[in-house]
């Protein structure tokens, strides 16, 4: 169990060192609690983001063209889809991609402690989310 509480704070740790080093970032149990439970950002850096997040649905189909993201699942279920082919994708800023479906793909089952990381322009998608889902996503964000 305490294995399972480590690893968000090993994940959240690496990219923080590899942050400029001038300043640690310490975030507060409470702000940790509120982003779990209603999503919201907890860290930003250059070359980083560290945020809680809580679904209680199936979103829509992601690609970030330089950002890879690390989840780490904290309570609930989802179907999480990776990779494939993004259907009906349309730029919503630059470097951000949504689209409505993914043909191929590989279909993973979510639950506590789970960890996936998505590689920068790989789609993924929140697919099921038969009750609710709430997870820290670290994204590494390439020059």
């Amino acid at each position: 169990m305490k294995f399972l509480i480590a690893i968000p704070a090993l994940l959240t740790a690496a990219v923080l060192l590899a942050a400029d080093g001038s300043n640690a970032t310490f975030v507060p149990h409470t702000k940790v609690a509120a982003a779990l439970a209603k999503g919201g950002s907890l860290a930003t850096g250059p070359d980083y983001s560290v945020s809680g997040s809580h679904r209680d649905k199936a979103g829509q189909v992601e690609v970030h063209d330089k950002e890879t993201d690390v989840l780490y699942v904290i309570a609930g279920t989802a179907t999480f889809v990776t990779g494939g082919t993004m259907v009906g994708g349309k730029v919503t800023k630059p470097g951000q991609w949504l689209g409505t479906d993914i043909q191929g793909g590989e279909t993973h089952h979510l639950e506590k402690g789970d960890v996936v990381v998505v590689p920068a322009g790989m789609p993924h998608w929140f697919k099921e989310v038969p009750k609710s889902i709430s997870y820290y996503v670290v994204k590494v964000i390439k020059p």
